[in-house]
């Protein structure tokens, strides 16, 4: 089942692909290139979300260590 909507969503990338680059193919290339577009699309994307997670990851990391700091400042010891 997997291998049929690769097929069927790999023609529909190809061929809107094909169409908006002007390229005119066989229904075969046009599978090819939506089935290889996609692979090289889903990689590509998967590395920038990554990428993204981990600024996302060094943000928080710093925001939490400010409110370490200031539960620090405010409750601390020596503070009252």
């Amino acid at each position: 089942m997997a291998i049929l909507a690769l097929i069927i969503i790999g023609a529909a990338a190809g061929l809107i692909a094909t169409r908006l680059m002007n390229v005119q193919t066989d229904l075969v290339t046009t599978i090819s290139i939506g089935i290889f577009g996609a692979l090289v699309g889903g990689l590509a994307l998967r590395f920038l979300v990554s990428l993204a997670g981990m600024a996302a990851g060094f943000v928080g990391a710093i925001l939490g260590a400010m409110v370490l700091i200031w539960l620090w400042e405010k409750y601390g010891p020596g503070r009252r």
